[in-house]
């Protein structure tokens, strides 16, 4: 027998009265936490029907150049959260914002995986140093 439950951690800036509207707001949202990083980390951030911030999840950490990412880590979390849609978002280390073929390969995975679900993916925001790519600004997604 499991049992399993849904605990939310109350963090300053992040639940129900922060709202993401753009993907500046999610860089500024998320870059301080990405600044003193040495290695890639992939976050998923559940939104609620409003696009208020439910919280976020680190799905996975790597290395310096890559992060193993799963469709089923990420819908997992917002499946628990009860969340609308998700948007993705993980640094580069390196400072270059720029995604990687396998950035865009993911990204259309985890849309696909999404639309099954009916959780949508609303953007997948790449980190550098001071600036960032938006798949949806960019229209990769």
């Amino acid at each position: 027998m499991f049992e399993l439950k849904v605990v939310r951690e109350r963090r300053p800036g992040y639940g129900s009265a922060r709202r993401v509207a753009t993907s500046r707001e999610v860089y500024d949202a998320f870059r301080e936490r990405f600044a003193p990083l040495d290695r890639e980390e992939f976050l998923v951030v559940p939104l609620g029907g409003k696009n208020q911030i439910l919280g976020f999840h680190v799905v996975s950490v790597g290395t310096l150049t890559a992060s193993l990412v799963h469709p089923r880590e990420v819908y997992k979390i917002a499946l628990l959260a009860n969340a609308a849609a998700v948007i993705v978002v993980h640094n580069h280390p390196s400072g270059d914002p720029t995604p990687s073929a396998e950035d865009v390969a993911i990204t259309r995975r985890l849309r696909e995986a999404g639309e099954l679900l009916g959780v949508s993916l609303l953007d997948h925001v790449v980190i550098g140093d001071e600036r960032y790519i938006s798949f949806a600004d960019d229209g990769i997604l």
